[in-house]
């Protein structure tokens, strides 16, 4: 079974635009501080405390000996702190083929933003596509939740795109209000919708991106059935 999370720091690294150049010639300038690379070091070994106690970090610092090395420093010593969690790290190109040979083999994965970017829509597709990808932007007192995937525009109006990412997504988001405010019913009410999701998953209640038939309404609504289950069992 596949059941990992890519946490992914989503503030610096290339994605900080610090770009310039001309017709001739462009630079970017690749942006890894300590503070954000332990802030995010801090997340994903706490969730891991909630999961199977283990993290790998992904970077390149055999290459990128400053801005990598700086960020597998800062898991490494985060890691110290956590003596119940298994640390390993792993470079980004492994990982990438290790996703696909392995992927049972992850619990938490935490990396950089590019890498994570990349990484995270190849996890996505290893356990069936984009569809079945959810997300989560969380910082230290908000958070937006929304799928991994963007726009589908070849098949807008045609009430086939696959409805579960943005349910998943929904229950990440439950499952983050409860343990931010200490509440157990909306915990409760995120597993309630992942337990649905996966009965229809394995039942084949799926639309077709996944080999089934039904239309994005028919699998939302069988999902609903399926909570309304959860709920009164």
């Amino acid at each position: 079974m596949t059941d990992l999370v890519i946490v992914r720091e989503n503030t610096e690294d290339l994605y900080a635009g610090l770009e310039e150049g001309n017709a001739e010639r462009a630079t970017a300038t690749r942006l890894i501080t300590r503070r954000a690379s332990e802030r995010i070091a801090k997340f994903a070994f706490n969730l891991a405390q909630s999961r199977r106690f283990a993290v790998t970090a992904v970077h390149k610092a055999n290459v990128l000996k400053k801005t990598d090395g700086l960020f597998l420093l800062v898991c490494k010593e985060v890691a110290l702190n956590y003596s119940n969690v298994r640390f390993s790290d792993m470079y980004v190109d492994a990982a990438a083929m290790n996703l696909i040979r392995a992927p049972q083999e992850f619990d938490v994965i935490v990396t950089t933003n590019m890498f994570g970017d990349i990484l995270s829509d190849e996890a996505g597709q290893v356990v069936g596509g984009l569809g079945l990808a959810a997300s989560g932007n969380i910082g230290e007192n908000f958070a937006i939740f929304e799928p991994v995937h963007g726009c589908a525009p070849d098949i807008a109006g045609t009430n086939t795109a696959n409805p579960t990412s943005l349910i998943l997504s929904a229950a990440m988001m439950l499952d983050w209000l409860g343990r931010q405010n200490g509440d157990n019913q909306t915990k409760l009410a995120s597993q309630a919708i992942q337990k649905s999701v996966e009965s229809c998953l394995a039942a084949g209640k799926v639309t077709p991106d996944l080999g089934g038939k039904l239309t994005t309404l028919e699998m939302g609504h069988a999902i609903k059935a399926g909570l309304s289950q959860e709920v009164y069992n």
